[in-house]
């Protein structure tokens, strides 16, 4: 069985490198989806540089660790989680994505939040910075549309573009 390039790759690199090319910005982009999906704080982190900054909403974070933090938050609220992130548009060593979320909150409420992130990478794969841009929108059980088991979307489930989101 041949081994990801993940899983060969040093702890300081996240191929693939940019400058990217359309597949390489795809393949980017569907790595951070089934990462977010796993919800592991962690292990996401990993994925940006260790001062990488972050404005999330309202929030700004600077580095790894307070990355760690907000994860860890986000994900106990954010119940049921389930992403999926679509490529917009890509130059260099930045794409730019769209992308969608379902989850529950603590008294059972669903909700779809809807937004927009702009990442830079540094030479090595590593996001060095994250803008992010959400609003959350409620919606009743029935409306779902990410139906699948935690953890990554499976490979035959509809993107955002063919559920006409």
């Amino acid at each position: 069985m041949k081994e990801s390039p993940m899983a060969t790759a040093p702890l300081e690199e996240r191929p693939p490198f940019p400058p990217f090319t359309f597949e390489t910005a795809v393949r980017k982009v569907r790595m951070a989806e089934d990462a977010w999906n796993r919800r592991d704080p962690e292990r996401v982190a990993l994925a940006y540089t260790p001062d990488s900054r972050w404005r999330n909403r309202s929030e700004f974070l600077t580095g790894r660790p307070a990355i760690v933090a907000f994860l860890t938050r986000k994900w106990e609220r954010e119940r049921d989680y389930r992403l999926i992130k679509e490529l917009w548009a890509f130059h260099g060593n930045r794409i730019a994505v769209r992308f969608q979320y379902e989850w529950r909150d603590g008294a059972g409420s669903w909700f779809r939040s809807h937004g927009n992130e702009q990442w830079e990478f540094d030479e090595k794969g590593l996001m060095r910075r994250r803008e992010a841009s959400i609003n959350d929108v409620p919606i009743r059980e029935e409306e779902r549309k990410f139906l699948w088991e935690a953890g990554p979307r499976p490979d035959g489930h509809p993107g955002l573009t063919e559920l006409g989101l």
